[in-house]
């Protein structure tokens, strides 16, 4: 494992290496953020798989510090957008600005053009500028005045809402929920959790400034490149593929749903549960990586039907059952 007070700079791209550097990104982020886990290990398998995180929870629960915290572990180029009723979509994606001294427009990017985009409290912004985000998290650039501009890779949108407050906010649709790989929930913490995160601000930790926190890159965009590529390698038997499958197909069926996963959606699960795999260091997918995958990668794809909503059934609860009932190769 590289030391991870040391730049990342000239790391040659070994895949057992990435392995490690990126498995050194708990320890790194844990120096901001307490308790968090399952969250960490979700961004990590979104950059693997080229896909985008909703993170979900109230607020104060460090949504906005753990993306901060992940890009300043990862070295890349991070910014955050406020989202607001009034944020316009050019506000995201930059616009044509007139030069006087040229007499010719010129492009002034938006801040969509970034590696790790922080897209804060998205509910909170119109249908409109929302949708200004759909081509940029699908294809990976923008649009602008008829010509497309391609977006830096590695590219990651990180998205917070607030699940219990919902005056002044736009639910996303389906079409943009769908966007994401993966719908983080992130929870209040234990009290042990809450004890050490008071401890640490009475000790002066500052949330603002993460370099005195102590917090080093550990991967850089070799690692990540290299990792891509041994989990593109992880193998995928047919009976696992047909698990995946059926899975899916499950939730279309259900008579909680009124919307199940999408073919999209079950090409989605295989790819993190591919990840998942080589994260833990193997090269091939078993069905509790699938198991391990499936809630954060389906529960936003699914739609309750409203008298299942109203007797408290959940998107979580539904797929549970179903995993379940489906039979698990052997």
């Amino acid at each position: 494992m590289m030391d991870p007070t040391t730049d990342n700079a000239g790391n040659t791209g070994d895949p057992g290496t990435a392995r490690a550097s990126l498995e050194a990104l708990r320890a790194e982020i844990a120096k901001a953020v307490v308790g968090q886990d399952p969250a960490v290990t979700g961004l990590v398998v979104a950059l693997l798989c080229r896909g985008h995180v909703l993170l979900e929870g109230v607020p104060g629960v460090a949504k906005t510090l753990l993306v901060r915290a992940l890009a300043s572990a990862l070295e890349l180029d991070t910014k955050r957008v406020q989202f607001t009723p009034d944020l316009m979509p050019s506000d995201i994606t930059g616009s044509l600005v007139y030069d006087a001294r040229s007499s010719e427009f010129s492009f002034q990017p938006g801040p969509v053009f970034t590696n790790l985009l922080l897209a804060d409290e998205i509910n909170r912004t119109p249908p409109k500028t929302q949708s200004s985000l759909l081509e940029a998290m699908e294809e990976r650039q923008v649009t602008v005045d008829g010509t497309p501009r391609l977006l830096p890779d590695p590219f990651l949108v990180a998205a917070t809402q607030n699940p219990v407050e919902y005056e002044g906010t736009y639910p996303l649709p389906e079409a943009q929920l769908d966007r994401f790989l993966l719908k983080l929930t992130i929870p209040l913490p234990s009290r042990q959790d809450e004890i050490d995160v008071l401890t640490r601000h009475a000790e002066g930790f500052n949330p603002r400034d993460l370099r005195a926190a102590g917090i080093r890159p550990v991967a850089g965009p070799a690692d990540l490149e290299a990792a891509r590529a041994a989990v593109a390698k992880t193998t995928v038997s047919p009976e696992i593929t047909a698990y995946v499958v059926d899975i899916c197909r499950a939730t279309r069926e259900s008579p909680s749903l009124t919307l199940g996963v999408s073919p999209r959606g079950a090409t989605a699960l295989l790819a993190t549960s591919r990840a998942w795999a080589w994260l833990t260091g193997r090269d091939y997918v078993i069905p509790d990586d699938v198991k391990a995958l499936a809630l954060p990668t389906l529960r936003h794809r699914v739609q309750l039907r409203p008298e299942a909503e109203m007797e408290g059934v959940t998107a979580d609860s539904v797929i549970n059952a179903i995993l379940a009932h489906v039979p698990v190769p052997r």
